[in-house]
């Protein structure tokens, strides 16, 4: 399995120059073979491959001194970002590549180099959790937090990302390939679970997870900020200290979220032997302009995503239930369907054939613990088959 170490980096003035000039080398290349990219389309000549831009980034270099100042494999990194992008425009999942620009989103991927010399095994890149050190081409040894519990990285190092956010701190992202073994889950239970705003998890069990709304506590804080950045003259600085204000406000939202989420998904994960939740249209729920702000703020893809990636590691089944599976609207008890639920103001399912009521929430919740347990019997009925 390959997984993720996310740290918080602290660079010293000289390796700060170094990210920086890194960032626009990387940015340089990327926009340049675009840009040829585009010139071969108008001429309706063949494109390079990835492998022959790598090859004329050596001439490139003697014209452009300022390209062997930085790691040649985040150079390379950048060509094949640039392949990748053009291979997703092509399948239609993404939209045409677009220039990178100064100041957005900074960041460059290296990768780890293994060599051996009298019987001695070296690595480009190399963590110390002991000593919260990591050793990263051309930056050499910088300090790090984060992982306090983790001793050191078991399995081999595949690369590393370095990235800079907007209120100006700096991250890497070591990504490695481990060997996970998974222990069976000895949980027996179920759950259904429906995603709300008010509540942010309606269980089967008919437990409720509030939403924590951490936008809406921040909310002031956020508008009296944006009204002084306003105010401020454009690339001064009293501009850029504010637009840095606003991003660490932002990033403590995200943090406060996120580790929010974290605790509900692994508490899910950990009780349950089988975990169901629906499979949500986001993009066009958002285009309610009055539910948009609270969708986005309760993060339900970032929760799905969390208890997807965690039931794999854990053993446990995850299961999403179908997009158009009318779940509010199906007595479960009996299965009658009452298409009045959909008006999303009556809060209590009354059913008008075996007259049960109770919390349209906690029915919607049983009913997409059920159509999941339907998948769990599919699935074990084609293993029988095998």
């Amino acid at each position: 399995m390959y997984k993720a170490y996310k740290f918080r980096l602290i660079p010293n003035n000289d390796q700060i120059i170094q990210i920086h000039k890194t960032f626009g080398c990387t940015r340089f290349i990327y926009n340049y073979f675009l840009n040829q990219r585009n010139e071969s389309y108008k001429q309706k000549s063949k494109n390079k491959s990835a492998f022959d831009c790598c090859n004329e980034i050596k001439l490139l270099a003697k014209e452009k001194p300022f390209l062997k100042e930085v790691d040649s494999c985040a150079l390379r990194s950048a060509i094949f970002d640039l392949d990748d992008a053009f291979k997703l425009f092509f399948q239609k999942t993404n939209k045409y590549p677009n220039f990178k620009k100064k100041y957005e989103k900074e960041s460059y991927r290296t990768s780890n180099m293994t060599s051996e010399y009298k019987g001695h095994i070296y690595n480009s890149i190399k963590v110390n959790l002991e000593n919260k050190i990591i050793t990263l081409p051309k930056l050499k040894e910088i300090k790090i937090r984060g992982y306090r519990n983790l001793k050191q990285l078991k399995g081999r190092i595949i690369n590393a990302t370095v990235s800079k956010d907007s209120s100006e701190r700096y991250y890497v992202s070591v990504l490695v390939e481990e060997v996970i073994i998974i222990k069976e889950n000895d949980k027996s239970s179920i759950i259904g679970i429906d995603l709300g705003i008010k509540n942010l998890i309606t269980t089967s069990h008919g437990e409720t997870i509030d939403n924590n709304k951490v936008l809406k506590k921040y909310e002031k804080r956020i508008k009296h900020i944006q009204k002084e950045l306003s105010r401020k003259q454009k690339k001064s600085k009293n501009y850029y200290k504010w637009k840095k204000k606003l991003a660490t406000l932002y990033r403590k939202v995200r943090n406060t979220r996120t580790y929010y989420l974290h605790n509900i998904t692994k508490k899910l994960v950990k009780e349950n032997k089988i975990i169901v939740t629906e499979k949500l249209r986001i993009k066009d729920m958002t285009k309610n302009p009055h539910l948009s702000k609270s969708i986005l703020d309760a993060s339900w893809y970032e929760l799905i995503r969390q208890l997807e990636y965690k039931s794999k590691q854990n053993s446990t089944k995850f299961y999403q239930v179908e997009e158009y599976y009318a779940s509010s609207q199906i007595c479960h008890r009996c299965g009658n369907k009452n298409k009045k639920v959909k008006d999303l103001s009556i809060r209590e399912y009354e059913c008008d054939e075996c007259g049960i009521k109770l919390d349209r929430d906690i029915n919607a919740s049983i009913n997409i613990m059920s159509r999941g347990l339907e998948f769990y019997l599919k699935d074990l009925k084609e293993l029988s088959n095998i």
